[in-house]
């Protein structure tokens, strides 16, 4: 029986989980990708191994690569947005907060995805069971730069923030895999800035808290990936609107 869109999507983030434990403690090297920005040869090695099973499973799709870039079909009315290793610095650091992002947009929506949590050997699927809440009351929040929106929002301004400090407890892991917990509850939200239109490395996070029921916009609470607006995902409304006050 031919495997469904979710289940080659779970399929293929498996293969590139397995390609990222294997490689955890090694000598990976760096690929220097400019500003400040670098690949290892467990990125490459990880998305080759997701192509592998996309081109095999669904041919006439496209593939947008972190690494590879889109390949393809150009006409094709489907595409695979692959992000081989999400935490590229964490892994390089030797730190385990990584993931591996695979999602399928179709007429302008994703319409699945899967995130793979490659030492906990986790993978969370937009067809799996989500159940948010922010009992946890953690909050994780990524640093890292670009902030197209500071001075007028600064996600680590809450840092500092009485209001925050009141209700909920920051933690900082850059990865996308926070947006698998938010969707899960183990995070109770997270906020990134950035310019998020088209990129691989949230589409499949975004598309798990969506599915979930999670509140997402970005940091002034209107559509997300619609531009540099960056990115709130809570696990529910009040949390939601807590933290969007506290930004404004």
């Amino acid at each position: 029986m031919p495997l469904t869109d979710a289940e080659i999507a779970v399929t293929a983030a498996e293969a590139g989980a397995a390609v990222v434990r294997a490689r955890f403690g090694t000598d990976v090297g760096r690929v220097d990708k400019g500003g400040g920005d670098f690949a290892t040869a467990a990125d490459l090695e990880a998305e080759a191994a997701i192509l592998d099973v996309l081109r095999a499973a669904r041919p006439g799709d496209a593939i947008a690569g972190e690494e590879s870039g889109r390949t393809g079909p150009p006409d094709a009315a489907r595409t695979w947005l692959v992000d081989p290793l999400c935490g590229t610095l964490n892994f390089a650091a030797g730190t385990m907060a990584v993931a591996v992002n695979v999602a399928l947009r179709a007429s302008g929506r994703t319409v699945t995805a899967a995130v793979a949590d490659p030492f906990s050997r986790q993978v969370y699927s937009t067809e799996g069971a989500l159940t948010p809440s922010a009992h946890t009351t953690l909050v994780d929040l990524n640093l890292d730069p670009p902030y197209p929106n500071a001075p007028a929002i600064r996600v680590a301004g809450l840092l500092t923030d009485p209001a925050f400090e009141a209700r909920f407890r920051p933690r900082v892991l850059s990865t996308t895999l926070a947006l698998a917990w938010v969707a899960t509850g183990r995070r109770a939200a997270y906020l990134t800035d950035g310019d998020l239109r088209g990129s691989v490395h949230f589409a499949a996070g975004i598309a798990l808290c969506a599915a979930a029921g999670c509140v997402v916009t970005d940091l002034r609470g209107g559509p997300v990936l619609s531009g540099a607006g960056g990115l709130l995902a809570a696990a529910d409304a009040a949390t939601h609107a807590a933290l969007l006050a506290m930004l404004s």
